[in-house]
Order: structure tokens, then C-alpha cells, then sequence
């Protein structure tokens, strides 16, 4: 396995949608170790296969693993199903926005639709900070960063603080 670089904001691909994966096959399962090893080594929670330059639905997470054993979640070509309308708002950060921490607005609940490395499809509703690492990891597919959720306001202070 291989700790990949983590591109950084405002790497174009960051802004970018991915293309479905086409089929699970051994390079997409060399990805995800890689991706596993490289969020494990950030030390991160998540990382969405675009931070590090592959452009395709592809995230890993694994929510747990600071406090306890490793219990790594990979998946392919991810749906978000549903999401509550309980919302919950809280500090958020990114291994492609390294020292920025925003406020971010998530459901508190969402159900996850996903293939996993076997081939086989999942399905499972996720609660609280598994949730929330989901619609984050999901928003960088879509090309979408935490800054992409702010109000203009609290987005220009964001970015002067990328700056300094």
C-alpha cells in the first residue's frame, strides 16, 4: 500500500464531478487500500478518491478508528437515498483544506446506497457522525467542498484564512 499526496484547495479537480466507477476490479481495490492508508496516515476520517487525483465515486471512511479498532468503510459509486430533515451543525474539516475548520449544516441522518470492493451492492442507514462524514465524502465527488457550504460572508473569511 501507498500513501498517496492529498491535493489541496484550489486544485481544479477539487471542483470537479467524478465519473462512475465501471466495474470493481484489482486496480480500483488498490486504490482503496492506498486511499484507506493515506486517510490513516493524515491522520484523517474520510477521503473521497478526488483528494487524491482520482476522478472517480470512490470514498473511504472509517469514523471509529481514532477511539478504537479500524472498522474501514469503502465505497464505489455511493447514493445518498435519503437524508432527515433533522439537521445538526457543527465544526468540520478537510484533508484538502488542511487547518480550516468551518460550520457546516448536515442531516443528522442519511441512508447510503454503495457497491463495496466484492461487487456486491450495500445499503444502510447512518446516524450522527457516520452521517456526516458520508455527505462530506459524497459532496467531494460532486465536486463539492466544505466552502461550497457557507454563506458568501463566512466563505471570503474562510479563504483569507487559506491565504494567510
Amino acid at each position: 500500500m501507498t500513501v498517496l499526496p492529498i491535493l489541496q484547495w484550489p486544485d481544479a479537480r477539487l471542483s470537479t464531478r467524478c465519473a462512475e466507477v465501471e466495474g470493481v476490479d484489482e486496480a480500483v481495490r488498490i486504490l482503496a487500500a492506498d486511499m484507506l492508508e493515506t486517510m490513516y496516515a493524515a491522520p484523517g476520517r474520510g477521503l473521497a478518491a478526488p483528494q487524491v487525483g482520482a476522478m472517480l465515486r470512490l470514498f473511504v471512511m472509517d469514523t471509529g478508528w481514532k477511539a478504537g479498532a479500524r472498522q474501514p468503510r469503502v465505497c464505489v459509486n455511493p447514493d445518498l437515498l435519503w437524508m432527515s430533515d433533522d439537521r445538526a451543525t457543527g465544526p468540520e474539516g478537510c484533508l484538502s483544506l488542511p487547518g480550516l475548520t468551518s460550520e457546516i449544516s448536515r442531516a443528522r441522518a442519511v441512508r447510503l446506497r454503495w457497491i463495496g470492493l466484492d461487487g456486491a451492492e450495500r445499503e444502510e442507514e447512518l446516524h450522527g457522525f457516520d452521517a456526516i462524514c458520508a455527505q462530506h465524502e459524497f459532496d467531494h465527488l460532486d465536486g463539492i467542498v466544505t466552502l461550497h457550504r457557507l454563506s458568501p460572508e463566512a466563505r471570503a473569511r474562510a479563504e483569507a484564512e487559506i491565504r494567510a
